[in-house]
């Protein structure tokens, strides 16, 4: 570029400045954030916030615990794993193979149990330790072949994420994506046993005597080289966070609410009674009495013994007046110390705190004395849109973003199956309101009707099927005897006959001749009014 000045005598003096290349601006291609892993100056292991073993017998002797993390489990996983197609396209052959193979895939993770147990089991232990781990074992082709279930939680251990960056495939509606990534190493250790395992996506060979990478183009057994282990965490902490952490302390104190009243059955939970003797003492005999009387009313067998006591003056004499005669008091300290009838508004309060770490309502854990159906279908909705459809969709993420992703799937995704939670009442409205305004087909009230029977659905043939049923009704009363009706009925009833000699299921069968039932009140109607 150039620049003008001009100088005391007039003159312009010119200088010259030599235009510099545009450097482009380099980016990382990985990232760079600093992590509270970090951190860590003791190694590169990094060992559990708590004892793990401790979560599990918490769990084990909690009354609320179970009942909540079984609640995850079952309406999580527990209805099963589907396969559906992503895009909304007609159905090609290639389309058609991909949904067998992904079918065939899922079904053969696990040949000892259904591959939807193996997620129930993730969920329990995630929501017991804060994190749960699955071991993968590849094929040759680096394809997912088998997953396993890594029972003992608490045995793992795990690195901090290692360098250096390693480059990832991933594979994104049929393209290939490179990243860059740091991976952890996992060790499980088990009586005196080791065994190593790399993070799920190292693309390295591991070797899982020595947890030690081998150097590029070096090969080894298949029986030494160390799977894969993927992790399911809560949160965002190395270990996991613990959904229920903050009501540990509850959870605690429950369990030993329950140790004492137990033992207040056996035992007593503390001093029952007071015996105050005033004016004199007890005889030798009395006291051994009482002694022996205490000592043998624990539990139930003793609720109906009495005890009788006998008293003397100070100075040993029995022959004592009125004036002087002792007297016995006996307080129950029982009713003044019981105050709470044996913590039930403390139990109760502390189950209500635990549930409520759990967004659970007290349908789900078996309290429902104060529900009705409006109440339960209500409960059944929010907890079903805040609680178990995200993390349905989270674990089908993992299934077809992770687990399945070498697979090259363009078409199908795997999904987590959900409960049906629809009200017949409200189902029943909808139809009614379409109806009075003319929208409802016969093939519309057909899938209608067959998804909250959770049946299959086949569109009726024809151009009827397809046509209003308000306007075959006018079509009818523009015809002479409601003719157009009668040739609807007629096509539906070959379509029953059909259905009923290819063995069609009875509650396909019966969708249908509801149908044909409502044109015939139609029909009927329309022939009152005439």
């Amino acid at each position: 570029m150039g620049a003008k000045k001009k100088n005391g005598s007039g003159r312009v003096k010119v200088e010259i400045i030599k235009e510099q290349e545009l450097q482009q601006i380099a980016k990382s291609d990985a990232p760079t954030q600093v992590t509270p892993e970090d951190a860590y100056s003791a190694g590169n292991w990094i060992e559990p916030p708590v004892m793990l073993e401790g979560l599990k017998r918490l769990v084990t002797e909690s009354s609320i615990l179970p009942q909540c993390i079984r609640a995850y489990k079952n309406n999580i996983a527990g209805f099963g794993i589907a396969v559906r197609y992503s895009v909304d396209e007609e159905e090609t052959p290639e389309m058609a193979a991909e949904y067998t193979r992904m079918q065939e895939i899922i079904e053969l993770l696990n040949t000892d149990c259904d591959t939807k147990k193996i997620f129930e089991n993730i969920i329990e232990a995630r929501e017991t330790y804060g994190i749960a781990y699955l071991e993968v074992i590849r094929n040759l082709a680096r394809e997912v072949q088998q997953i396993d279930f890594i029972r003992d939680t608490a045995s793992v251990r795990k690195t901090q994420r290692l360098l250096p960056y390693i480059e990832t495939n991933y594979y994104h509606h049929g393209k290939i994506a490179v990243r860059k990534k740091k991976f952890r190493k996992y060790q499980q250790q088990i009586g005196g046993e080791t065994v190593y395992f790399k993070e799920f996506g190292d693309p390295r060979i591991m070797d899982n005597r020595t947890g030690e990478y081998l150097p590029e183009g070096t090969g080894l057994e298949l029986k030494y080289q160390a799977n894969e282990i993927l992790e399911f965490a809560i949160g965002t902490e190395p270990y996991g966070e613990i959904r229920w952490i903050g009501q540990i302390l509850g959870v605690d104190g429950s369990r030993r609410a329950e140790g004492l009243n137990n033992n207040y059955f056996l035992n007593g939970r503390h001093t029952p009674l007071m015996i105050m003797v005033k004016g004199g003492t007890l005889t030798d005999e009395s006291f051994s009495k009482l002694q022996q009387y205490m000592n043998s009313i624990k539990g139930e067998a003793g609720q109906h013994s009495f005890l009788v006591l006998e008293a003397e003056n100070v100075d040993g004499r029995a022959d004592f007046d009125d004036q002087s005669k002792p007297e016995i008091e006996i307080k129950d300290l029982a009713s003044i110390l019981q105050k709470d009838e044996l913590f039930q508004e403390y139990l109760d309060n502390n189950r209500r705190r635990v549930q409520s770490a759990f967004q659970l309502p007290d349908l789900y854990v078996g309290y429902t004395t104060d529900f009705n159906r409006a109440t339960a279908q209500t409960a059944q909705e929010v907890t079903e849109q805040q609680v178990f459809q995200p993390e349905r969709k989270s674990l089908a993420w993992i299934i077809n973003n992770k687990l399945l992703n070498e697979y090259q799937f363009k078409y199908v995704e795997a999904y987590f199956q959900a409960p049906d939670i629809s009200n017949p009442d409200d189902l029943y409205k909808l139809l009614t309101v379409t109806n009075n305004a003319g929208g409802v087909t016969p093939n519309l009230a057909k899938d209608i009707i067959c998804e909250a029977l959770g049946k299959a659905s086949e569109p009726y043939e024809g151009e009827w099927a397809d046509e209003p049923i308000a306007v075959g009704k006018n079509k009818a009363t523009a015809s002479s005897g409601g003719a157009g009706i009668e040739n609807i009925l007629t096509q539906l009833n070959g379509q029953i006959e059909k259905a009923q000699r290819q063995n069609e299921t009875q509650e396909l069968v019966s969708v249908m001749k509801e149908v044909r039932k409502m044109l015939r009140t139609m029909q009927e109607g329309e022939a009152n009014e005439t």
